[in-house]
């Protein structure tokens, strides 16, 4: 077993749980990290033995671009698509950021990581 992870995905998106947040939008960063076995890409140079990242990301990519009104939903939206998409993926962790979330006081970003 393995992980494969894609990080510091970056998007513009419009989610919030507030209208305003949603018609602005805001920068979101998304980590994923999915368990897998690669043996047959480790052993055989074989792209059937993993998963392909540019699938990740694009399955990644249009979660994000959907509106939604929590991180918690994007991140279980990202894990049941990995899945669903790539059978040979035992488990998965995600970790959706906000920037500049909108509160009263300075915080960089808002985390929220959810895991299979």
């Amino acid at each position: 077993m393995a992980f494969v992870s894609l990080e510091g995905m970056e998007f513009y998106a419009h989610h919030g749980y507030h209208e305003e947040e949603r018609k602005i939008g805001n920068k979101y960063s998304v980590d994923v990290k999915m368990e897998l076995n690669v043996d047959l890409a480790a052993k055989e140079d074989k792209l059937e033995g993993t998963v392909d990242y540019e699938q990740v990301y694009q399955l990644i990519s249009k979660v994000m671009s959907k509106e939604a009104a929590l991180l918690e939903y994007l991140a279980n939206q990202i894990i049941e698509l990995l899945i669903s998409k790539f059978p040979q993926v035992k488990k998965v962790w995600v970790k959706v950021s906000k920037y500049n979330p909108p509160i009263q006081g300075l915080c960089h970003r808002a985390v929220v990581e959810l895991y299979s």
